[in-house]
């Protein structure tokens, strides 16, 4: 049985990120038996056990042959709930790890940018309306898209401090994501779209950040779609295969480590427990795919850099972007001859996986955690995505903000022995990048990062997780 740990003390320059949550929160637990293995109830709907054998055959939209057993899993005997979620920024800039003329800042590019985002909203609330996106390996997609970076939106007007004019903004904004999950049939509606996962995540996360008694039943709908199409043994795959605790673009799809983040970002936000069994088979899924090898027994972990940080996906043999970049294919495909297959880490992934360990309730003192994270102080930077140089580079430091302000350091000693504020790094990097107009763009297009609405809502969550108050375990 996993058991919550308590508290611990500072270990080295990473603390223990993690606190007991409230009984509110520790009672969006598991169902009763989940935890301790046993077998669910006489109800054919109800959830499997975490790490129970499949007993029904393998899903026919999944590829047997693709599929790669890389040995049973293990769970942690103890895990320790991540802060609760922080959904304002501060109010008081006391309250804020940063001198005061890094907050100033922070907080001008912040309006600056919340007013641009209200200004490009449409008639209708929404954000990319009619825009056709790519995201990998999927088809141009529209509707499901727009609705998922307005509801990213709502998080983040519903984040920073009220007005007359945001407060419209985040009503229309909420009328939309709300009246296109009900003309589109609920979130399965949506997810014909080809990306559900990753609307699903995103309007929880608006929804949870919202906060509106009148929106609970279409979080809590939007949670449990959530833990439902996570790939497991529903599926027929098992806990020894690379599918297993992963969530994907679509229910045709592999997993990947992008969308298990997101997943695991809006059960966060939504305040599901640690304990939660999606939770729990996601660390499987995100464990599988760190370049570590006494943790991960996958042929291109055990023949890699062992270096800590994270690739895109374990599944299928796996893939990495940033092997892609370096010439030796994105399924790491193309090596000298006598060399075997590996995987490059890189920066957005890295940060992602790092921060799904401690929302899985991973403490500091887990090689898993302490590997990514002295992978992070090796590659410090605000400038680009390791790995990747510009691709990506907004949706990297959203997951970089966020993994820092989960991690709770004020400063980080990186490689160099040089202690950073990181939040006084990134408030000047993103300063620097905005525009005349409050909007932020990447020159690098790949993954819709050339679409000022979308890059600035991701520069706009980043400014307010530097902004949120800087809590310790003593609080």
């Amino acid at each position: 049985m996993i058991q919550i740990a308590p508290p611990r003390p500072r270990l080295g320059m990473l603390p223990t990120a993690c606190l007991i949550l409230s009984a509110a929160v520790l009672g969006a637990a598991s169902p009763a038996g989940a935890l301790r293995g046993d077998p669910p109830g006489p109800s054919s709907s109800a959830p499997p056990a975490i790490l129970e054998p499949a007993t029904v055959p393998l899903d026919a939209r999944i590829d047997g042959s693709k599929v790669t057993t890389v040995g049973d899993p293990s769970l942690p005997r103890f895990v320790a709930p991540p802060l609760p979620a922080v959904l304002r920024i501060a109010e008081k800039d006391a309250e804020i790890a940063m001198s005061p003329e890094s907050v100033a800042a922070a907080r001008a590019a912040l309006d600056r940018g919340l007013d641009y985002l209200i200004a490009s909203q449409g008639a209708d609330g929404s954000w990319m309306r009619g825009s056709a996106v790519t995201p990998t390996d999927q088809s141009p997609r529209e509707g499901a898209a727009s609705v998922a970076v307005s509801a990213l939106a709502v998080k983040a007007i519903a984040q920073a401090p009220t007005s007359p004019t945001r407060r419209d903004a985040l009503d229309r904004a909420l009328r939309f994501v709300t009246a296109s999950l009900a003309a589109g049939g609920g979130f399965d509606g949506l997810a014909a779209g080809g990306i559900g996962n990753y609307v699903a995540s995103a309007v929880v996360m608006g929804l949870a950040t919202a906060g509106r008694t009148e929106h609970a039943d279409r979080l809590a709908e939007g949670v449990m779609w959530l833990q439902e199409q996570q790939w497991d043994q529903r599926e027929g795959v098992a806990p020894a295969q690379d599918w297993f605790g992963g969530a994907g673009y679509g229910r045709h799809g592999r997993p990947d480590l992008s969308n298990t983040q997101l997943m695991l970002d809006a059960l966060h936000d939504a305040g599901v427990s640690t304990e939660d069994p999606a939770v729990q088979r996601a660390l499987v899924f995100v464990s599988r795919t760190q370049n570590l090898k006494a943790t991960n027994p996958a042929s291109w972990a055990q023949a890699g850099s062992d270096d800590g940080g994270f690739v895109y996906t374990p599944a299928n043999g796996g893939e990495s972007f940033a092997s892609e970049a370096a010439g030796e294919g994105r399924y790491g495909e193309i090596q000298p001859e006598g060399v075997p297959r590996s995987l490059r880490s890189y920066g957005s992934m890295t940060y992602a996986g790092f921060k799904s360990l401690l929302y899985a309730g991973l403490t500091a003192d887990d090689p898993r955690v302490r590997a990514a994270f002295d992978w992070i102080r090796r590659h410090w930077t605000f400038d680009e995505n390791p790995g990747l140089g510009q691709q990506g580079h907004y949706y990297f430091l959203h997951a970089m903000a966020r993994a820092l302000l989960a991690a709770q350091q004020a400063e980080i000693e990186t490689a160099d022995g040089v202690k950073r504020n990181w939040r006084e790094e990134l408030v000047a990097a993103l300063a620097a990048l905005q525009r005349d107009d409050g909007s932020w763009i990447n020159e690098a297009d790949r993954w819709e990062e050339g679409r000022p609405e979308l890059v600035t809502v991701y520069a706009l969550l980043a400014l307010e997780e530097a902004l949120k108050p800087a809590m310790t375990l003593g609080d």
